[in-house]
């Protein structure tokens, strides 16, 4: 019988190999730069997906996709909103409808947290690293692609006086990029200061808007004002206008690579972190646990190419930008955990009811068995049968991939 094992990532970028004769120089640069060709090429090639969480869509893309994403839209007129999914913005999103409406009908809803991508593996779909898009990352790089065109950027956050240091600083690294900016300290709720600001905004009419004013009153503010803006991409930032002014340090990767950015941080602000973190952490924990039995599968589709996001700048709204069931629509075809395929098998070969899958769903979480492995146990299902279903799905695989 063929024992099916389960992939533990979903991937279809192409094993890159360095030829040995290479391996075998003893220039230590040329290995390292050997070394950086190959990971800028596996992670180029990783697809870009849209995991659907609690049915919250987080969108699983490399930071050169998403800096892809975002070039795009600015060089095609479109129009696209980069949002961010984070332990603490997953539990805005249960706690204010209006936030989750906002994250629902940005085009991209970035992974911003190694948290986020333990939740997705612990519901049973592991994806490397490479999908954490952190704003400490991914932010350099778009400055960089700005740079690099002469792309104009518009700072909108943080106190006066850090907001000039930053743009400064920005204009000495990027000379070839065009920089502006507004604090953020201007009343919310007053119509005649939110139109000085967007009439602002709208006289540079710059390439990418940049909002720095903390969750989750930055959101609130896009959520509102979204429609005004002439601008191709908006991107919501927390502290890194602060950052990018040296004000506040970025966490080494070796801690926030290992999913302790937040203790980092903790450790440095503890009067304003100790809620978001001490009580929102096991917040975010609970609801993943809750999840892993209650909830229904992790869903997984591979999305559309980079250059469908957004709208064109008429003002037509982005098809992505809608609802999460619009969203679901658009993309393309699905990536079902390996799980579910063989269960909808069992199901139409009225092998096994939907309530037996369903309870070896269940029982598979608390086994952490693979599920040819559960069934065959179980004795629910004879392994000449499995075997048969498993024969059948490699066949259609394989036949839909010859397409």
């Amino acid at each position: 019988m063929h024992n099916l094992k389960y992939p533990t990532a979903i991937s279809n970028s192409p094993l890159v190999t360095l030829p040995v004769n290479l391996l075998k120089h003893s220039d230590q640069n040329k290995k390292q730069e050997l070394a950086n060709t190959v990971n800028d090429t596996e992670v180029k090639e990783l697809p870009s997906l849209s995991v659907n969480l609690l049915e919250r869509r987080i969108t699983c893309m490399t930071v050169p996709a998403i800096v892809e994403a975002v070039h795009t839209a600015c060089i095609k007129g479109k129009r696209v909103t980069v949002a961010s999914y984070n332990a603490h913005s997953f539990n805005l999103s249960m706690q204010l409808p209006w936030y989750y409406e906002f994250l629902q009908s940005a085009e991209i809803a970035r992974c911003d947290s190694v948290g986020i991508l333990k939740a997705i593996g612990y519901m049973g779909v592991q994806l490397p690293i490479e999908y954490r898009a952190s704003q400490t990352v991914l932010m350099p790089k778009i400055l960089e692609k700005c740079n690099e065109h002469g792309l104009s950027v518009f700072l909108l956050g943080t106190k006066p006086n850090i907001l000039e240091t930053a743009l400064e600083r920005l204009r000495q690294q990027y000379p070839k990029a065009i920089f502006a900016g507004h604090h953020g300290y201007f009343d919310k709720e007053d119509p005649q200061q939110n139109e000085a600001v967007i009439e602002q905004i709208n006289q540079v009419k710059p390439n990418i808007l940049v909002v720095g004013m903390g969750m989750p009153i930055q959101e609130g503010w896009v959520y509102r004002h979204r429609s005004r803006l002439e601008v191709n991409a908006v991107m919501v930032g927390g502290a890194i206008i602060d950052r990018l002014a040296g004000m506040v340090e970025d966490c080494p990767p070796l801690i926030s690579n290992t999913g302790l950015e937040w203790l980092y941080r903790l450790l440095r602000e503890p009067k304003r972190l100790a809620v978001r973190y001490l009580l929102g952490n096991p917040a975010f924990a609970l609801h993943i646990a809750l999840a892993k039995f209650y909830a229904p599968p992790l869903r997984v589709k591979k999305m559309s190419a980079i250059d469908s996001y957004g709208s064109k700048q008429d003002g037509v709204k982005s098809p992505l930008a809608t609802t999460s069931s619009t969203t679901n629509q658009e993309l393309s075809t699905d990536i079902y955990s390996r799980v579910k395929r063989i269960a909808d098998y069992f199901v139409e070969a009225d092998l096994l009811t939907t309530a037996q899958v369903e309870t070896a769903l269940s029982e598979k979480k608390v086994a952490d068995m693979l599920m040819d492995e559960l069934l065959i146990k179980q004795g629910t299902i004879q392994p000449q049968n499995l075997e048969h279903i498993i024969n059948d799905l490699a066949l259609a695989e394989n036949t839909a991939a010859s397409q």
